[in-house]
């Protein structure tokens, strides 16, 4: 299906060089960023008190966090847990309080504010479990990231591979960049969105890898430039139809999902947007570069005359 149909190919390898620097400038800004400032945690990375809150109405969200806010309780986190009389409350370590202390606070103020609010059970989240977090993202992403070129290689080339995951680890580091420079609280939904992404980002580099493939066999005499243009002109009208879907329904999250859904969505938007560019104008620019030939696709005519004759 096509919204419309380009006629003539748009001829983005000629401006590739161009494309590339303002990537390498952002990312090198993002890695800067991280390094300079570092990523905003949540309680679920550096550790915290736990609370599940019981009312006998559906619960108020936004009044129950604004209570806590005024009472003096730094970012708190509240969100629905099952019902929506339920509430999950997180609340950073405070040093040299109790998680009984706290949640003793917690509930006088919920109490004085609704006396219907009933303290369910209370959980202490230390950093060590934060830091197993931390590490088991990390590995996810690592072998995500060699699946990928492995898959990437088998299917077309192992150009295409290597020039794909570093087009979609150019979106990872720069997702987090951005959640560095805003610190922005980095929570386990936003590990998930930035794995999301890197497996949403590929699906498009196999898009116009396939094209480039199917280019090869078509276009003979046309050269790598042409080859590569064509492919992504003749795609535009499917990235637009399938990214543009993808990302109402993102928006949607980013808009009524409340604060519970914001920085998972903000993660996914951000990465949606660099991941049709790096797939675009990052991994194509790449395999032109590390020199991919329309020998490394398509078997020549003569070698396959030469095995039927065998």
């Amino acid at each position: 299906m096509e919204f419309f149909k380009i006629r003539r190919d748009i001829p983005f390898m000629r401006y590739a060089l161009i494309f590339n620097i303002i990537s390498l400038v952002t990312f090198l800004a993002a890695v800067f960023f991280l390094w300079q400032r570092g990523l905003n945690f949540s309680i679920e990375f550096t550790g915290g008190t736990v609370m599940e809150v019981s009312y006998t109405q559906p619960a108020e969200v936004d009044r129950i966090r604004q209570t806590l806010e005024k009472a003096g309780f730094a970012d708190p986190q509240v969100q629905n847990f099952g019902t929506s009389r339920d509430v999950l409350i997180r609340l950073p370590a405070k040093s040299g309080q109790s998680s009984a202390d706290l949640s003793r606070e917690v509930i006088e103020k919920l109490k004085a504010d609704n006396a219907a609010a009933e303290l369910r059970r209370v959980e202490f989240v230390g950093p060590q479990v934060g830091r197993e977090l931390a590490e088991n993202g990390a590995l996810a992403l690592l072998v995500t990231a060699l699946g990928i070129v492995a898959y990437l290689a088998l299917r077309f080339e192992w150009k295409f591979g290597v020039a794909a995951i570093l087009a979609n680890l150019h979106d990872v580091v720069i997702i987090l960049g951005f959640f560095a420079f805003f610190q922005w609280e980095f929570t386990t939904s936003c590990r998930l969105a930035v794995l999301a992404v890197l497996g949403y980002s590929v699906n498009e580099s196999v898009v116009i890898a396939d094209r480039i493939r199917e280019n090869f066999r078509k276009m003979r005499k046309q050269p790598i430039t042409e080859i590569i243009d064509n492919a992504i002109t003749r795609t535009m009208s499917r990235t637009i139809i399938t990214h543009g879907s993808t990302q109402a329904v993102v928006l949607s999250m980013l808009i009524f999902g409340g604060p519970a859904l914001h920085y998972f969505a903000v993660a996914l938007t951000i990465g949606i947007c660099f991941g049709i560019y790096s797939s675009v104008l990052v991994m194509a620019p790449l395999v032109m570069w590390l020199g991919v030939r329309r020998e490394d696709l398509v078997r020549p005519v003569k070698d396959r005359k030469q095995e039927a004759v065998v």
